[in-house]
């Protein structure tokens, strides 16, 4: 790496710095959690501070990644990123701390509820079975592009109720938030989503439906209407939470079966073995890193944390803590529910979990009751990077 960027604060303890760069694992681009899990391989501390992206201390196992997402006194959702944007895009629910997090959370907990998820459920597996009819004869195909995008795409589209002469524009966004040409295209991206969000929620206002959004503009919280900035943030929120994660952990799902037939061949002659499967590909590949802004002074383990410092928790590492998982590497279908932190923990618990469980879960009993057999192409190239959201934006596949 290059010189490192930022002084280090006298409070650290200089044993607990490292040089370590979010956006530039080394390794990432051959595996993006095998890169991570090198930290615990090469014995770094379970706690450190790296100067990279403005300075910041990285968590790295699960029992404190556990208490940290639990510890909503001492570690606040008001900012989740390093290094600190420049122009904060409010997210709620995930962007709110409690008390006032239940509040909108309380919103959107409908849509998500599993009826409404059993609803969307018949939608999702519509669109999986014309995708997969579609690109079977062609036996190949560039499975983020062409299938990975698709689901969560138009399940947002439904629950909201968008039209489908949109559908085309909003998988050009899906594709600049995985596959962005420059560092400020995600950025670019959530201020056009931002700014179509609040056209749309213009509409509802004036003609309002049965749709989640028309129902979001008629919401109260803290005895009062909710605000058209609020709902902006609400909307915007899930459709980048489908957008981007969903659609990257159905790819490293789909990579990770591409190269082992044996598991393949476990849920081919099994299919009830899909729920549990699903678990297990969720801890085994997370993707997402989620940070908080410390809000008051707090020794930790003998670590001082100073107010305003950000954390990082590298929650990619938790389901792959072999103090938590027995030869955590290994892919097993019949390993006991996993507790991770895959979709965070603690109040902020991402609303949606179930909803992606049941998009990943469609994605196996559909594809692999009709392409059971494919791999990676190999005269193609997988596309693996890191960040918040650790991404797969390319995946051919071939069969």
């Amino acid at each position: 790496m290059s010189a490192i960027p930022t002084e280090i604060p006298s409070h650290v303890p200089r044993e607990l710095v490292r040089d370590f760069d979010l956006y530039r694992v080394p390794g990432v681009e051959q595996d993006y959690q095998l890169a991570l899990k090198r930290i615990h391989d090469d014995g770094w501390p379970d706690i450190f501070w790296t100067p990279r992206n403005g300075g910041h201390w990285v968590i790295t196992r699960g029992d404190d990644m556990y208490a940290f997402f639990a510890d909503t006194e001492h570690f606040s959702s008001n900012n989740l990123t390093v290094p600190r944007p420049p122009h904060a895009h409010h997210l709620y629910p995930i962007h709110a701390d409690p008390p006032q997090h239940a509040a909108y959370r309380a919103l959107i907990a409908p849509a998500f509820s599993p009826k409404a998820v059993a609803a969307l459920e018949s939608k999702a597996r519509a669109l999986a079975v014309r995708l997969a009819e579609e690109l079977k004869p062609q036996g190949r195909c560039e499975f983020i592009n062409d299938f990975a995008q698709h689901l969560p795409i138009e399940v947002f589209m439904g629950i909201v109720d968008l039209p489908a002469s949109d559908r085309k524009m909003l998988l050009g966004w899906a594709d600049s938030m995985v596959r962005p040409e420059t560092p400020e295209t995600p950025m670019l991206t959530i201020q056009k989503i931002f700014q179509y969000m609040g056209s749309k929620i213009a509409e509802r206002r004036a003609k309002p439906g049965d749709d989640l959004l028309s129902q979001l503009t008629r919401g109260m919280v803290f005895g009062r209407p909710i605000t058209d900035e609020e709902l902006v943030g609400m909307c915007s929120l899930v459709l980048i939470g489908g957008m981007d994660t969903v659609a990257s952990a159905t790819g490293f799902a789909a990579h990770f079966l591409a190269k082992s037939p044996e598991h393949r061949r476990q849920l081919i002659d099994n299919p009830g073995l899909i729920p549990k499967a699903v678990d297990e590909l969720l801890r085994r590949f997370p993707i997402v890193n989620q940070g908080r802004e410390v809000k008051q002074d707090y020794q930790y383990r003998d670590i001082p944390f100073k107010k305003g410092e950000m954390i990082v928790m590298l929650t990619t590492l938790h389901g792959l803590d072999e103090r938590k998982f027995p030869d955590p590497l290994k892919v097993d279908f019949n390993r006991p529910t996993p507790i991770h932190s895959t979709f965070g923990n603690g109040p902020h618990r991402c609303p949606g979990s179930n909803l992606g469980r049941t998009e990943l879960k469609v994605f196996l009993q559909e594809w692999l009751a009709r392409i059971p057999d494919f791999e990676v192409d190999p005269r193609g190239a997988v596309g693996m990077r890191s960040g918040v959201n650790g991404t797969i934006f390319q995946l051919p596949l071939v069969w």
